[in-house]
């Protein structure tokens, strides 16, 4: 490691903001199944069928765009760590 250079620390999936809101999607999703879209629905919005299903699958969205972004991470931090190993 050369002088002046920081340590890269390890991806971790629970640092992924994608899967905080994924998270955050999902508890709402819940709530509307069973408390009912209205439980969820911004005041002045819409009526919209089927809105929990809608947080549901954008819940989905995130979670699978986290995993991803995580994965590419960790092959960076891993090729990262290796040069470094080597030098």
């Amino acid at each position: 490691m050369a002088k002046g250079e920081k340590k890269r620390s390890q991806p971790r999936l629970w640092r992924n903001s994608f899967m905080w809101v994924a998270a955050a999607l999902l508890v709402l999703a819940v709530l509307g199944l069973i408390r009912g879209d209205d439980f969820i629905r911004d005041p002045g919005q819409t009526r919209e069928p089927f809105l929990a299903v809608m947080y549901l699958a954008g819940s989905a969205l995130m979670a699978a765009n986290g995993w991803l972004t995580h994965r590419f991470a960790m092959r960076e931090w891993r090729e990262w760590s290796d040069d470094q190993e080597s030098a």
